[in-house]
């Protein structure tokens, strides 16, 4: 079955601040082997005979301003190897007006959509976004409207006890897909966590407009972990249907736990009792047909 990554990343090291001097506290733990360049050439050979034809590249954090030269490097990169297929760039959706920089994006063929992080957490290792309520400020609500005219996604990235202001934002933009980021970053995985991520998890579901990445499950566990992602399969694909669901591979933060070849394994064998067209919305016509690849 051919595969789409609909979640990887490239970087050379120089661009972002954060792969450079002292490790920091992380939501991935230590992350020192891949504090260095890496290319679309090491992500080729990761992919290698694991039946991946497509991918997907998502933002990793250039210097503020610099949202252009992301976009700018990771096309001639595609025009020079063919890969990636498609490209998630940053803009500050908190501006009064994306649109300048919108329109400069969108002169990239590759650009699909837009990834600003909203991800708080009580947790300070968790914590990305400056505040819990992104997603319910105004501006933020017409900017991401305002994906529409280009026809982009919006890559969401909330914890659970997020997805009610989330729910505010999508329910602003009915004509934006929104990609929920790593099957909504389910941290506590306790029966009370579970149960609370599945019921928040449930509202999101039931915006038609709404789907969910099957990535970076090892996360929070730092290890690739057949059970955790069969479970986390299951339970999204009963939420949002499997025609709503799309597998990524979030390398090479996963790498720093697995290699490609397994952890596409461990997701082989959690979709392993779904019907083949399920298994195919997966692992590719779901990324295919949001990305428009």
């Amino acid at each position: 079955m051919k595969i789409i990554d609909g979640h990887h990343h490239i970087w050379r090291q120089a661009d972002l601040a954060w792969l450079q001097g002292p490790s920091q506290p992380r939501i991935f733990g230590d992350y020192d082997p891949i504090k260095r360049d890496y290319p679309i050439e090491e992500f080729l050979e990761d992919v290698s005979g694991t039946g991946v034809t497509g991918s997907v590249y998502v933002q990793t954090n250039w210097p503020p301003g610099q949202e252009e030269e992301e976009v700018r490097w990771v096309q001639e990169t595609a025009d020079r190897h063919g890969w990636p297929h498609a490209i998630v760039g940053y803009c500050d959706m908190t501006v009064e007006d994306a649109r300048p920089m919108l329109d400069r994006l969108s002169r990239y063929p590759l650009m699909r959509g837009i990834r600003q992080q909203y991800h708080w957490h009580a947790n300070s290792l968790y914590r990305f976004a400056a505040r819990p309520d992104v997603s319910r400020d105004e501006t933020v609500k017409r900017n991401v409207a305002r994906l529409a005219d280009y026809g982009w996604a919006f890559d969401l990235q909330v914890f659970a006890d997020q997805m009610d202001a989330a729910c505010e934002l999508v329910d602003a933009c009915p004509k934006v897909t929104f990609i929920l980021q790593h099957a909504g970053m389910l941290e506590d995985l306790s029966d009370e966590g579970r149960a609370y991520w599945k019921a928040q998890m449930k509202k999101l579901a039931a915006r038609e407009n709404v789907v969910s990445k099957l990535s970076g499950l090892g996360t929070f566990i730092h290890r690739n972990d057949p059970a955790h992602v069969e479970r986390i399969l299951h339970d999204t694909v009963t939420l949002f249907g499997a025609e709503r669901c799309l597998f990524g591979s979030n390398f090479p933060i996963e790498k720093l736990w697995t290699d490609y070849a397994s952890l596409v394994d461990a997701f082989r064998r959690a979709a392993n009792d779904l019907s083949t067209a399920q298994q195919k919305a997966i692992f590719h016509d779901t990324a295919t047909r949001v990305y428009r690849l």
